[in-house]
């Protein structure tokens, strides 16, 4: 995972250089949050998703990451995540609309997100491709008195929980034929916003800085022969941002579009295991990360929970039935 938190215009100075150095091997995460159950909500790191549906639809996840992870002082510093996303069709406007809000903890850092976003959805080939941008505005937070550099450095000495507002953009391609296949193209924090100056000396400059990501994402629906009741559903993720890379791969097995129960494999971090099921429209899933990084011996693993539920717009026709008057 790969994260950039700190952004520094350095002239000559080498605690400026370690300060950079040190909040790096931090903060080495991803500056957007992860989901085990990626599959289940596009719509969270893939504006194009809005409106490809033909109903209203709600999901929220809830993950915990790496379970007991503590710093050198006991102080909970695991990744928190809290995630709502909103989408629904807008015939009027030929796609989709989408709202997603989410809160973001890694140790000393918070991240409040809100994204509201639309999708121009067009009809290719056996398909529908969405072309989706989003606007985003988060407001991020860095508790820096809680830091212990090796060395004193006049760039954090003097803050404490600071906080700055960082405007951006996402943009994504998503084409899908329904029940049978997807894929997906889209970055997040596309303008690598800056944030107003938090500290200042003559020899550097601390900010914060967003990092462009990209995620290419592919799925599958497949139907066993001879028994329809079972489909197995393979997906894949891959996502960069150009300095480091993260691929989950997934097999999910479904009965009935009612139950399902599957196994994810995060490239060099993680073994998933998937259950979830659906009922009148309302699904809900579980996910338990194995972490197999060697962040394993200090934490429990990880917990995920999906709830969602989707509206939909079309209406089922009622069956007519017809009397013959010879036979009353």
């Amino acid at each position: 995972m790969l994260k950039y938190f700190c952004y520094i215009k350095m002239k000559r100075s080498l605690a400026a250089l370690a300060l950079f150095l040190f909040i790096s091997s931090f903060s080495f995460a991803q500056q957007e949050p992860q989901y085990s159950q990626y599959m289940f909500n596009v719509m969270q790191y893939n504006p194009g998703y809005a409106g490809s549906r033909n109903a209203i639809c709600a999901i929220g996840q809830y993950r915990q990451q790496w379970v007991g992870f503590k710093d050198m002082d006991g102080n909970k510093v695991a990744p928190e995540t809290y995630n709502i996303s909103l989408s629904a069709p807008l015939r009027v406007l030929h796609g989709g609309v989408s709202l997603v809000i989410q809160s973001d903890k890694l140790g000393y850092e918070e991240s409040i997100q809100v994204k509201l976003g639309y999708a121009y959805q067009i009809n290719l080939g056996m398909g529908k491709l969405g072309l989706g941008l989003m606007a985003t505005l988060s407001d991020q937070r860095m508790d820096f008195s809680k830091l212990n550099p090796i060395d004193d450095d006049p760039l954090i000495s003097q803050l404490a929980d600071e906080s700055a507002m960082i405007f951006d953009l996402d943009f994504g391609a998503y084409y899908q034929i329904p029940e049978q296949f997807y894929v997906g193209l889209s970055t997040t924090r596309l303008l690598e916003s800056t944030s107003k100056t938090l500290s200042e000396t003559e020899s550097a400059t601390l900010k914060l800085q967003h990092k462009r990501h990209y995620y290419i994402t592919a799925g599958y629906q497949y139907a066993l022969p001879g028994n329809s009741a079972f489909e197995i559903d393979p997906s894949v993720l891959l996502k960069t941002d150009l300095a480091g890379t993260q691929i989950d791969v997934s097999a999910i097995l479904k009965y009935n579009d009612k139950f399902w129960g599957g196994v994810s494999y995060r490239l060099q971090d993680a073994v998933v295991v998937i259950l979830g099921m659906e009922y009148k429209n309302f699904h809900i899933g579980y996910s338990y990360d194995v972490t197999t990084s060697s962040i394993g011996g200090s934490s429990s693993g990880t917990h995920e929970v999906m709830a969602g539920y989707c509206f939909k717009l079309e209406v089922e026709k009622l069956r007519e039935s017809y009397k013959n008057t010879r036979f009353l």
